[in-house]
């Protein structure tokens, strides 16, 4: 290996820290353009360090490939010793390259969007700060290092969602974001501090050996421990139940979805599970719930989507439904499956999300699809990359990423032994609803007669990021190629190095992989065609929306427009009783306080019977205690 070029990856983080601390503490003294040239080019040039790192690290890959950096001592106290160590493998490059390429693309085509933004240095402050954070948690070499990075996404998704904070409604849904994370983070770390105490380390290679030594398969302590785990990837991931976070997160700047709830921190929980493996190996009735919440979440997304009118929060449900996938994955062992399916949603919901802000930016900030319509010409970069995005989300058979990341997890699932059919199906019947419900958006944005006619231009600050994001979009997917294509495993060959294969359950031939593809094809293609059935404009369409819109629906459209009811059971359950208590005058904390205080009142007036000023009383009662504690050491 390189170590010249490994050398340098502590600048990664550090660079878009540095420039959250020169914009915090100095940016009223700046220019816009100095603002623009630190918020953009710090991620700008950890990216391009992460490609000088990532090329040297490549050079010298093998199967025991691992590079340490230690930075400083970070806590040495009773017995426990944690460095601000960087850990370097195949999994945290991929990490790194994500959240920086991506980050940078992101950062560049927010100096348009928030061009007359008054908060443009607290948006880019915060922005690195957030990259910063994210870099330092797949880095980490430590789970305490790691969940400093967590929490500190944590409170730059608050920072970030209630950013234009005069608007209350953005405010309840940051609170909303960092409360609900904050549910999964208290489990996670319970976790660590269970961690802890049976091994005395937080060191991550170092906890996995030692439970895989000390832990039999299905041991009550791992159960337990993966999880707390497991709930503080829920939280961060917004999983089944703790998603209802994520459509309200849309609250804040298109930047900020694209980049925290599209390419990043909502994959935090995924890069968890995936870097504690080992562990969670050793619990299956974990693995096996992890497999659950995600079909029981993209199956959930996915219809939620269908009835949404936000063209944002379709494509926060997709998220939600899309992460679902990579939680399957996970659950059935297919480590490198779930990744992968990470690394071509990054594209494609960023790019998606982009494209989104550009439509909103040019029709006056309007985010209702049903007061849009006929963009297509008006918009024709934003249309073909929209459409490209769109066509990778659904899983366009051959020529999106999104077709070749999806069918390698259906096809994990199926031949997985921790897999099954019924798992299988309930992908399947996700990829249908995916197809319908991204092109309803296709078709009710960009088709049909114009309801709000675009406004103002589109810069290459926009255009470019768009562009490369479709093109990866189209050809990312070429990475791993399966055996009824040619196989190509390029992509599977690189985790290898730091990710076990899957552990198949009877060996497959061609025909039945071939049978299986043809099915997930065709499922995404039903839905794209029924979309166009549905909600591509022509005469006689007017009758087909009024009977979809009969009051005997209405429930279940209500019920999924509301994201299935969660909100309203939390606030039932939790949020209202809770709040009763708050403004209760006499609960019964404040109940124990006055007693303590009245009880305190009454000892006084006891005790102040005996100031009499009376110094024979006095000198009476010391010798009477005397003698008392003099007879109680004698007996």
């Amino acid at each position: 290996m390189h170590e010249s070029g490994i050398q340098l990856l502590w600048l990664i983080p550090a660079l878009p820290l540095a420039g959250f601390a020169l914009l915090a503490l100095f940016g009223d003294r700046l220019s816009r353009r100095a603002m623009t040239c630190i918020g953009v080019g710090s991620v700008g040039s950890a990216a391009l360090i992460t490609a000088l790192v990532g090329t040297a690290f490549l050079r010298g890959l093998s199967d025991s490939t691992i590079y340490r950096q230690t930075l400083w001592t970070w806590i040495e106290t009773s017995g426990m010793s944690v460095g601000a160590t960087l850990y370097l493998d195949a999994l945290s490059v991929l990490m790194t390259a994500v959240i920086t390429g991506i980050g940078f693309l992101i950062h560049v085509y927010s100096t348009e969007y928030m061009r007359d933004d008054e908060g443009y240095r607290r948006f880019f402050a915060y922005m690195n700060l957030f990259v910063a954070s994210m870099l330092v948690l797949v880095l980490a070499d430590n789970l305490l290092l790691l969940f400093l990075g967590w929490e500190g996404v944590g409170l730059c998704s608050y920072l970030l969602i209630g950013f234009w904070y005069r608007e209350p409604e953005n405010g309840a849904a940051a609170q909303k974001a960092f409360i609900v994370t904050r549910v999964g983070d208290t489990a996670f770390a319970i976790g660590l501090f269970a961690l802890f105490t049976q091994f005395h380390t937080l060191a991550i290679q170092d906890v996995q050996a030692m439970a895989a030594n000390a832990w039999p398969v299905g041991s009550g302590v791992a159960v337990v421990v993966t999880a707390l785990l497991l709930a503080g990837a829920v939280g961060k991931s917004a999983q089944l139940p703790l998603q209802v976070w994520l459509p309200d997160a849309m609250a804040g700047p298109t930047p900020v979805s694209a980049l925290i709830h599209a390419a990043t921190m909502v994959t935090a929980g995924v890069y968890l599970i995936a870097r504690m493996h080992t562990l969670f190996g050793l619990a299956p009735p974990v693995l096996f719930a992890v497999a659950i919440i995600g079909v029981a979440t993209l199956l959930l997304a996915g219809l939620c989507a269908l009835v949404q009118r936000d063209i944002k929060r379709i494509l926060a449900y997709s998220t939600i439904s899309q992460i679902g996938y990579m939680f399957l994955a996970l659950g059935v062992g297919a480590w490198s499956a779930a990744l992968f399916h990470f690394l071509t949603h990054a594209c494609f919901k960023a790019l998606l999300f982009l494209a989104a802000g550009a439509v909103i930016l040019r029709v006056h900030h309007e985010q209702d699809i049903f007061r849009m319509g006929g963009l297509r010409r008006a918009l024709p970069v934003t249309f073909w990359t929209f459409l490209i995005g769109t066509a990778a989300l659904s899983g366009l058979p051959l020529i999106s990423s999104g077709f070749y990341s999806k069918d390698w997890i259906l096809w994990s699932v199926w031949s997985s032994s921790l897999g099954g059919p019924w798992l299988w199906l309930g992908g399947a019947v996700g990829t249908f609803l995916t197809g319908l419900y991204s092109f309803r958006l296709v078709f009710l944005v960009f088709f049909g007669d114009i309801r709000t006619a675009p406004a103002g231009g589109q810069g290459w600050a926009i255009s470019v990021p768009l562009v490369v994001l479709a093109i990866l979009s189209l050809s990312i997917g070429w990475l791993e190629i399966p055996r009824t294509l040619g196989h190509q495993p390029t992509f599977s060959r690189y985790l290898s190095h730091a990710l076990p294969p899957l552990e198949e359950g009877v060996e497959q031939d061609h025909s039945v992989e071939a049978i299986e593809q043809a099915a997930v094809s065709g499922a995404s293609l039903l839905g794209i065609g029924l979309a166009a059935l549905l909600f591509l404009p022509r005469p006689g369409q007017e009758r087909l929306e009024v009977y979809l819109k009969r009051p005997a629906l209405r429930p279940v459209r209500d019920w999924l427009f509301h994201g299935g009811g969660f909100d309203w059971l939390y606030h039932r359950l939790i949020v209202a009783p809770w709040r009763r208590l708050a403004r209760n005058p006499r609960d019964a904390v404040d109940a124990m306080y006055d007693a303590a205080a009245e009880a305190a009142g009454h000892i006084h007036v006891l005790l102040s019977r005996t100031q009499t000023g009376l110094v024979r009383w006095y000198a009476a009662s010391l010798a009477t205690a005397a003698l008392v504690l003099i007879g109680w050491f004698a007996l």
